[in-house]
This record gives structure tokens, C-alpha cells and sequence, in this order.
């Protein structure tokens, strides 16, 4: 006999069904049979027709979080590697340019000593390296004890107390006047350099082609003790992939704390803007590079409590977007060629990747709700679900004082930075700009 498929429930104005699947028509008999559809069978065009765009959206969530982390940095590597690695040798004594070190503080009184004797106690010429600290209207006695430290080293260090409070990146404003160092060395409060860091940071501007260096952060426990670098395997990543970034021209992110760029290329910024962000990208749009250092090493403490982290992840990703608004141009593959495609892929999908995780888990749950039986769509969900799992569980372990393994790590930290992101991205919708905060957050 001749069946026609039609849905029950689905009738036209006169009772003639719409041409869907439920029930049969018979020509043979001209009359309606209902039939129980097979919950084996593959769903029919209408619902296939429905879960095309959502697995569209599914795979393409897939893929470019695949792509920001794996894609890029592999393809930044294999082109990395059809080019001579950088060599910069450690200038003799004679040659090393003079260097002032910034640094911006607001209520360090716990770290600022330490630093400050840190930097003088360098494996560098003495008459060639001076220090300059901005206080940032500080109220715990940070600016008595950088006194007592100019009045042992009266012609190498100098406090400028900034007031009204306007936060770190007026403050180097302020101070970049009174540098007189052909190059300028960026420290935080609480950065302690290695020795001989300050030479690993100049070499390679020795190169006229170099503008911007940023060396290498290893976190350490409150005990001393060293938890790796960026406190998980993330930031080794990171690291890794800024030594492919630099064979390739420039990096796209610097550390922040341990940067040294040429005086004469520093342009002020406005309050807003995030510095470790801003200036290498502004160095950059002038045509110099901006490199790695790997042996430029700076050693911090760790964030002890999660949310200290969070905060600060919410911070840097809120200016950093503003920052991307603010350097839109460089995104122009025309002109910045190469580094155009590097910032795209580095930054601005990096910090849409939280968009991403969101889509690709609620299409998976879209796809599952409307095909139950389907095992693919079934074991991709279980997939997810493992994964934030396990960054729960390390987001435990590191309430706990605990060493999470690698992977859990890794999913905790990637969780973190796109939560974050997310975050910071609706403040940023808003508007919200952050000038100022207080220390280790």
C-alpha cells in the first residue's frame, strides 16, 4: 500500500494533517493510520532541519577554542621556525645604556624596601642605574621607608608622591620627566628581579630594531618555595609561546612587572589605560618589536586566595578591553601585516573565549534535549561536564593550599581567565573603566 508520513498534531483548517511524521495516509483505502514512531530511527527532516544551526554553532565554539588555544600557537611555531632565532649577547660593561627603574606604588610598606634594594643590588654598573618610585598618595608609610632608602643612596633613588590618588598609569606619567636612563625599566611594588636580569633585559635593544623587552615571571609560595611559572602549567604555556611569537616579529602580551622599553619612545597614556597593554602596542604602531627575554627572570608571590586572583584577572581583562578599543588599528592586516593576525588570534579571540565555551555548552545541551538517544551529542556533553568538573575540583584544591595535577589545572585556569573575561566584558558593554586598586588585587 501506498503511506504518505503526516503528524497528528499538526492538522491543517479542514482537518487535512501538515505534512509531517505520526501518522500515515493510505491511498488504497483514502484514510489516516496512527503509527508509533521508531525511537531508533534517524530524526526526520523537520527536527534535522532544526539542529543544523545548533550544531553549526556546537562545532564552530569547538573549533575556535581548538584554534585561540592549540591552532594559533602550532601555526606560530611551524612559522617561527622558517625563521633564525634571535640572538642577543650580554653587552660588556662599557656599552650597557643607563637605566631608570619605575615604579608606581600605593601602601607597599610590606614589600617596597625589599624591591626597591632589590633593584640597586643588580648585577649592573651603579653610576649607570637609578631608581624612581611614585607614590600614589600611599598611607601606610610607604614614602618613610623609600626616605630611608635616599638617604643611603642620595643620588640613586627618588620619591615623587603623586596626590590626588590617580592610579599607576598617571603615575609613570608623572615620573617620566625626572628619568634620565636612555632605557626605562617597569618593576612592580613587589617584583624582586634576578641578578643579572637588568642585562638580560637591554640586551636586545642593542638591536635598533627592537623598541619593547619583557622578561619572564615565576611565581613562588608564601614559603618560598616555587609553584611554576604563572602558578600552573598555563603560564608556561604562555611563555612558550611568546619565545615562537618573538622569531615571528613581535609578542603580543608582556608581563608587566619586569618590561624595559627606550626613553624617547614612551608615550604618555591616559589614566584608564592599561600600561603593560597599551605601551607595546603603541611601540609597535611606531614599527619597532617587541620581544621575550626568557632569562630576564622575575620572581613574585603568589595570589594566596582565589578570589584576590579572580579580581585581579577582572581588572586586567576590563582594561585590556579597552585597550583593544583603543589600538583597533593594528587589527588592519594591511598594514601591520603579520602582527595583525597575531593580535586577532593572541588577544581578541583569547579574550572572547569565555563567548565561546558558553555557546559550544549550550548547544551540546540543545542538541542532547532534542536528540536523547543520539550518543555523539550524549558523549560530547559528558566531555564538558568532566572538564568544568575537574576545574571545580581545582578550584578546591587550591583553597586547600593543594598542588592540583596539570590537567586539572589547566581547566581550573582557563575557567578562571574566561570567567573573568566574561565578566569584564559586560563591564566593559557598560562603560566601567578601573584607574585605580589596591595592592595584589
Amino acid at each position: 500500500m501506498n503511506y504518505r508520513a503526516r503528524h497528528l498534531a499538526d492538522v491543517r483548517p479542514g482537518g487535512v494533517p501538515e505534512p509531517r511524521f505520526g501518522v500515515v495516509h493510505c491511498a488504497e483505502t483514502n484514510s489516516w493510520d496512527t503509527v508509533e514512531p521508531n525511537p531508533q530511527s534517524s530524526p526526520v527532516l523537520p527536527l534535522e532541519g532544526t539542529l543544523i544551526p545548533i550544531a553549526f554553532v556546537f562545532w564552530l565554539s569547538i573549533a575556535v577554542l581548538v584554534y585561540v588555544y592549540a591552532g594559533y600557537p602550532l601555526v606560530a611555531k611551524l612559522l617561527g621556525q622558517t625563521r633564525e632565532p634571535a640572538d642577543w649577547p650580554l653587552l660588556p660593561d662599557a656599552q650597557l645604556p643607563t637605566v631608570t627603574v619605575l615604579i608606581a606604588a600605593y601602601n607597599e610598606a610590606e614589600h617596597i624596601a625589599e624591591t626597591v634594594r632589590n633593584k640597586l643590588e643588580l648585577d649592573y654598573p651603579r653610576e649607570k642605574l637609578d631608581v624612581i618610585v611614585v607614590s600614589d598618595e600611599s598611607e601606610d608609610g610607604t614614602d618613610e621607608i623609600v626616605q630611608g632608602i635616599i638617604a643611603e643612596y642620595p643620588d640613586r633613588v627618588k620619591l615623587i608622591r603623586q596626590v590626588p590618588r590617580a592610579g599607576k598609569t598617571s603615575g609613570l606619567n608623572l615620573i617620566m620627566p625626572e628619568a634620565t636612563g636612555e632605557i626605562i625599566v617597569f618593576s612592580d611594588a613587589n617584583s624582586l628581579y634576578g641578578r643579572e636580569t637588568l642585562r638580560e633585559l637591554v640586551a636586545p635593544l642593542a638591536d635598533p630594531a627592537v623598541g619593547y623587552v619583557t622578561g619572564r615571571m615565576v611565581y613562588k609560595a608564601a614559603d618560598g618555595s616555587l609553584t611554576g611559572e604563572g602558578c600552573s602549567a598555563y603560564m608556561r604555556y604562555e611563555n612558550q609561546l611568546r619565545e615562537w611569537e618573538t622569531r615571528l616579529g613581535s609578542i603580543v602580551g608582556v608581563d608587566g612587572g619586569v618590561d624595559a622599553m627606550r626613553r624617547e619612545i614612551y608615550t604618555p597614556m591616559r589614566a584608564d589605560q592599561l600600561p603593560d597593554f597599551v605601551q607595546p602596542l603603541t611601540v609597535r604602531e611606531k614599527g619597532y618589536r617587541v620581544v621575550y627575554a626568557k632569562k630576564a627572570l622575575l620572581y613574585e608571590d603568589a595570589l594566596s586566595e582565589v578570589s584576590d586572583e579572580f579580581r585581579m584577572r577582572v581588572r586586567v581583562s576590563l582594561r585590556a578591553f579597552h585597550a583593544l578599543k583603543d589600538k583597533a588599528a593594528l587589527l588592519d592586516p594591511f598594514r601591520y601585516g603579520l602582527f595583525a593576525w597575531q593580535l586577532f588570534s593572541h588577544k581578541v579571540l583569547r579574550y572572547l573565549a569565555f563567548l565561546f565555551q558558553l555557546t559550544a555548552l549550550i548547544s551540546n545541551l540543545i542538541a542532547v534535549s532534542a536528540l536523547p538517544n543520539n550518543p555523539i551529542w550524549s558523549l560530547l556533553l559528558v566531555g564538558q561536564i568532566i572538564f568544568y568538573t575537574m576545574a571545580q575540583y581545582g578550584s578546591l584544591m587550591n583553597k586547600q593550599k593543594q598542588t592540583p595535577p596539570k590537567l586539572v589545572s589547566m581547566a581550573y585556569y582557563l575557567c578562571v581567565l574566561n570567567l573573568a573575561s566574561g565578566l569584564a566584558f559586560w563591564q566593559f558593554l557598560q562603560g566601567k573603566k578601573q584607574v585605580t586598586w589596591n595592592p595584589r588585587t
